[in-house]
């Protein structure tokens, strides 16, 4: 079997330590000395190869080197199916009966694009806005292929709201923007203000109204608008040859997704993103090949998903694009999700996924008998044992008990992935046994991604990995909460330097005096550690450290990762107040676990709306959270003294979480406010 597509298992295989003290640093008061990946001990890598570093250099390498093999695939709608439901629910504190309504998708099997038809639709995109008069450095701004003409693309999540929108448009002078037809009404307004937009360009697939067209237009007569395959077909018609860009011409500007403030851009240069790639190229590259498939659902403006992209064109990978609504087949009809059908080797998720799988999971063994239940979780046991001496008999265990779980990833993961935050460690080790190695990413958008990668070869639940080989990182004291290099395991806030970091944030010194040292280091804001192996743990984040009134700091993304792992949890956002001892959660509850609670302790509710509002229930709930913070190893401090359970998901749509899938942690404490006031106030 070739070295790329050997069956991979979670335990650690090589030899460390896993990460190494860089060469020529003296060592200075407060700071650890840079450490690396071994591979890239005496030089960081710049580049994956020779030849290969802009974007553009990617997508050409790919169309020589792998030609007519599966680039990238799409699904189509066929149809929506909309179900009414009727449910309780508590309207200014009077209990109605409301209807409610739950959409469903049917949906096509995949169809592909080759490398080569994936280069020449990037060519003949390219070309396209060159006959709408754009030229070399024109930004193209992608809402929610300009590589080819050496224009920059600006990225931006549609949460970002009108404000934000505005903001990005205006700054970065875009000419041009493409997004889903949906969300063509939300343009109005912020172009009364960004007047260099002359071009809107709406994803084909999707139901444009043409009304919105005809509004849009009628408000802003000077604007040409096309779709995605009319421009094609413009550039198709109008061919003209490409003018590649060079490796320090600005790739993309991305704006973060803050949840307060103006959003900031992080102007990403080519060779950024391809130090970022050939970063990962180090620790993952020799595992993933042609033949890999990569499922993705995050956002382009995602920095994880838009690297791996990347990295899977470099690798020969074929890449099948998906929905965060459409991946499991409960939100779909008359069709296999995304993850069944597509039937992926690799997958990036985030935490709220990962847990989401792993209670779908276990909610299916508790169905079976008592002796079916017993084989799993000894088998689990077991293979765990087994893994961590290196004894043999774990293929066994994986095709007689564990093969109908994989069988719901689509049968062929290798590779899991987690990023976007911390994981419960119990999670992680659940899912590794269960079906597949998952391995973490750490990174921010100013970084490219780039900051610590779990090599499957060296897996393990207690650290996220080693620095991927395009950068260096080093630990400096953060003395307000009492973590400093010299503490052993050294800890502090930690700093990244290298290619793929940014030179600084676009048109904002303030900002970027405050987060880039003179000398070129990154400052993350989050809080870490070296393990003994030289990998790098995530213990806390800055702006997430709250001292309570007893004058201590709780880390907010860490209780969160202990607290989802509760089975009732779908969804959990936790708050301090600073002149209270201890913190409160508001959970999004998984409606069968909160269901099974209700019935086994006599409270009455078909749906979340009947639930989540009752004092008993509530009182329940918390005892069960407080418990798993208990297991978790958390501090009397830490453990939650409240609890407020929501009643809707939180989406990118109703604003309380970004598309990228991490908290608005603002937007959730206005909302839920009056019930967080009354859960402090229950129990002072």
């Amino acid at each position: 079997m070739s070295p790329k597509h050997e069956v991979l298992y979670p335990r650690i295989s090589k030899k460390g330590p896993f990460s190494v003290e860089a060469p020529g640093y003296e060592p200075v008061e407060g700071e650890t000395i840079p450490r690396r990946n071994p591979a890239a001990r005496d030089k960081l890598v710049s580049v994956p190869e020779e030849g290969v570093a802009t974007v553009f250099d990617i997508l050409k390498r790919g169309s020589e080197k792998f030609g007519n093999a599966k680039a990238l695939g799409t699904r189509s709608l066929i149809r929506t199916h909309d179900e009414i439901k009727k449910v309780k629910k508590m309207v200014d504190g009077v209990e109605q009966e409301v209807d409610k309504k739950w959409t469903y998708f049917e949906l096509s099997g995949y169809s592909y694009l080759s490398f080569i038809e994936y280069e020449r639709l990037a060519l003949q995109i390219g070309a396209g806005f060159r006959k709408l008069e754009m030229t070399t450095g024109d930004r193209v701004h992608i809402f929610a292929g300009a590589a080819s003409q050496s224009m920059p693309i600006v990225t931006a999540y549609d949460t970002l709201g009108e404000e934000g929108l505005k903001h990005s448009l205006v700054q970065t002078y875009a000419k041009a923007i493409f997004l889903d037809p949906h969300l063509l009404p939300l343009l109005t307004n912020p172009l009364k203000e960004a007047k260099e937009i002359k071009h809107v360009i709406y994803n084909s697939i999707g139901d444009v109204k043409q009304e919105h067209i005809d509004k849009l237009k009628k408000e802003h007569e000077y604007l040409t608008i096309l779709s995605f395959e009319e421009l094609r077909k413009l550039g198709e018609d109008n061919p003209i040859e490409p003018c590649p860009p060079a490796p320090e011409d600005l790739c993309c500007i991305m704006y973060t997704s803050g949840s307060t403030g103006t959003p900031k851009g992080v102007p990403l240069m080519h060779k950024n993103v391809v130090a970022a790639v050939a970063g990962v190229n180090v620790i993952v590259g020799s595992y993933l090949g042609p033949g890999d498939a990569l499922l993705t659902y995050l956002p382009l403006a995602h920095i994880l998903e838009f690297v791996f992209e990347n990295a899977c064109l470099y690798w020969g990978g074929v890449m099948g694009y998906g929905n965060p609504k459409t991946l499991s087949d409960n939100s779909v009809r008359n069709c296999k999700g995304d993850i069944r059908e597509f039937r992926p080797t690799i997958l990036v998720g985030v935490p709220a996924v990962w847990e989401t799988v792993k209670k779908g999971i276990i909610s299916k063994v508790n169905q079976n008998s008592p002796m079916m239940r017993n084989i799993f979780w000894g088998a689990l046991s077991t293979k765990s044992f087994l893994m961590s001496t290196g004894l043999p008999g774990v293929s066994i265990l994986d095709a007689i008990v564990f093969k109908k779980i994989k069988e719901a990833t689509g049968g062929r993961l290798r590779i899991c992935m987690n990023g976007g935050g911390p994981i419960a460690k119990d999670t992680q080790h659940f899912i590794s046994m269960a079906i597949t190695p998952m391995i973490g990413g750490y990174g921010l958008t100013e970084t490219t991604a780039m900051g610590a990668l779990t090599d499957p070869a060296e897996w393990t639940h207690n650290a996220i990995g080693a620095m991927p080989g395009s950068i260096e990182v080093k630990l400096v004291d953060f003395p307000d909460a009492g973590y400093y290099a010299s503490s052993d395991p050294p800890q502090g806030e930690i700093w990244i330097r290298g290619d793929s970091v940014m030179s600084g944030y676009y048109q904002n010194d303030e900002e970027t005096k405050e987060s880039l040292s003179p000398d070129g280091w990154f400052k993350t804001g989050d809080i870490g550690e070296f393990d003994k192996n030289g990998h790098i743990r995530i213990i806390d984040r800055k702006k997430n450290l709250v001292k309570t009134l007893n004058g201590e700091y709780i880390a907010l993304e860490k209780l969160e990762s202990i607290y989802r792992a509760a089975t009732v949890v779908a969804n959990i956002c936790v708050y301090a107040a600073q002149d209270k001892a201890k913190p409160i959660a508001i959970i999004v509850p998984a409606e069968p676990a909160l269901k099974k609670i209700a019935a086994d302790n006599g409270v009455e509710g078909n749906h979340l709306e009947d639930l989540v509002h009752n004092e008993k229930l509530q009182s329940i709930v918390l005892k069960e959270l407080q418990g798993a913070g208990r297991r978790g190893g958390l501090q009397g401090i830490e453990i939650i003294d409240g609890v407020v359970m929501a009643d809707e998901e939180w989406t990118p749509h109703n604003g309380l979480t970004t598309s990228a899938q991490k908290l608005n942690r603002r937007g959730i404490l206005q909302k839920y406010k009056k019930e967080v006031d009354q859960a402090y106030a229950r129990n002072s």
